[in-house]
């Protein structure tokens, strides 16, 4: 008889049980990845240990920068409070698949109108419970738990890439500004030169004023040049201090005389595929998916019936008139089975509310490969643009360096005008600074890429 009834149970739940593992989505989906990379990767670059890159250029005032401005970052400190969080909710989620344990002590007095005398009840219990996890939705809850947590992860680690890209940017900018303003404060001391030159051969009558007031309007204008880039200068070292929470005058003196080195090269993988794996934001928008799969099986289970186990285990003391009266009690159950009938549609509509959080997390990992494929692609594509242009913008340099030395030699010997010499300055100032721009443009590319590509950062360490 008891053979036949467990049959039979077995019978009614074990379709239950598959009809309930089966309707929660794949917890892993295909990202889009290209065969290979429509742009030409960057020349000489290596496959490096992009955790230590940084240290790799040999700048050690970088490198203090980036660690400053990674201890003080709120971006970072809230990443890990995240970890915190979803840890601790990993650690509910894990425990809700276990018996739980309770003490409970009560004392009580009574006087009852019946035969029995008044007295006090003392009582102590352990009281056990456990909910047997029939349909998995106990274990889909930790299972999201558990994928978040390891998104959480990968996203303290995404923070601090970001903030170290945001850092080295930063402080290439400032390095650029103060090239840029060492190339204005020369073209004003140049351009000063000139206008007190002129000025002389005008008061000597050679030159005629109108001349002289176009060499005193050129020296102001460089001069005002040198003081607007000044400004920028500060401006930059202003925000770095601000990042790095640094001092402004320490800071100050760690960046003078401090030379700019160029960013080493980085080697991108030859299968867009492989680095989509080293992307701590692509893992983790990943791991989303897994745990918006995991939420709907748990949103599906809980529209099934419920199994539940409890018992306790104490002791009870009963004293009246002078006298005790000791009990001990155990029970186990009961064993309970809650079936769902009706609830409005509210566990309906909990498992659709799943379901499509699940397809607005596969669009969004979707998108963030496709992402992540793109800013390789633009890094590569600045990086290929300006290792081309850079030899050209040499030699433009040198070409223009050489015919404003002639253009100001024609100048003073009489020979040539003032228009003619500052139109050469003009020409050799937009120069200088074009290789400047194109040095600074080059570091943010491969800064750019170094971002791109994950920042040292792998799944297998996660």
């Amino acid at each position: 008889m008891k053979v036949t009834r467990m049959r039979i149970a077995t019978t009614l739940i074990l379709p239950l049980v598959l009809s309930a593992c089966a309707l929660a989505p794949p917890a892993k989906v295909e990202a889009p990845a290209p065969a290979q990379w429509q742009t030409p990767p960057a020349h000489n670059g290596s496959l490096t240990d992009l955790n230590q890159w940084w240290r790799q250029q040999g700048d050690p005032v970088l490198v203090r920068l980036i660690d400053a401005a990674q201890a003080a970052s709120p971006t970072i400190a809230t990443a890990g409070s995240r970890i915190a969080q979803s840890r601790a909710q990993r650690a509910a989620a894990g425990a809700a698949l276990l018996p739980s344990l309770d003490a409970a002590v009560s004392v009580s007095r009574a006087n009852q109108q019946s035969t029995l005398p008044g007295g006090t009840t003392s009582q102590a219990a352990l009281q056990a419970g456990w909910e047997i996890d029939l349909f998995g939705g106990r274990r889909a809850e930790r299972d999201a738990a558990q994928a978040r947590l390891a998104g959480a992860t990968a996203g303290w680690h995404e923070a601090r890439v970001a903030v170290a890209a945001e850092v080295a940017n930063l402080y290439y900018s400032l390095r650029s500004c103060e090239q840029l303003y060492l190339v204005a404060q020369q073209d004003a001391q140049s351009r000063a030169d000139t206008a007190r030159l002129t000025q002389l051969t005008a008061d000597a009558g050679f030159q005629s004023p109108s001349t002289a007031a176009l060499a005193r309007a050129s020296a102001a204008d460089g001069s005002s040049r040198a003081t607007l880039q000044r400004a920028l200068c500060d401006i930059d070292l202003k925000n770095l201090v601000s990042m790095t929470a640094l001092d402004e005058p320490a800071l100050r003196a760690m960046l003078a005389g401090a030379p700019e080195v160029p960013a080493p090269a980085i080697a991108v993988s030859e299968v867009p595929a492989k680095l989509l794996a080293q992307r701590p934001d692509v893992f983790a928008a990943e791991r989303e998916v897994a745990a918006a799969s995991a939420d709907v099986g748990s949103a599906q289970a809980d529209r099934f019936p419920r199994l539940s186990l409890s018992g306790s285990v104490g002791a009870a003391n009963f004293r009246s008139g002078g006298q005790n009266t000791q009990t001990d009690t155990w029970t186990i159950g009961p064993l309970a089975l809650s079936l769902p009938i009706f609830d409005g549609g509210r566990r309906s509509a909990n498992v659709d509310a799943a379901k499509a959080r699940y397809d607005a997390a596969v669009i969004a990992y979707r998108a963030s490969a496709r992402r992540a494929v793109s800013e390789v692609e633009q890094a590569l594509v600045n990086l290929n643009s300006s290792t081309a242009r850079s030899s050209d913008a040499q030699i433009s340099l040198e070409g223009y360096r050489a015919a404003f030395v002639a253009a100001e030699d024609r100048y003073k010997n009489g020979l040539g005008s003032l228009l003619e010499l500052e139109d050469a300055r003009r020409t050799r100032l937009a120069a200088e600074n074009a290789v400047v721009t194109l040095q600074r443009e080059r570091n943010a590319a491969w800064v750019a890429l170094y971002r791109a590509a994950g920042g040292g950062w792998t799944s297998s360490a996660q």
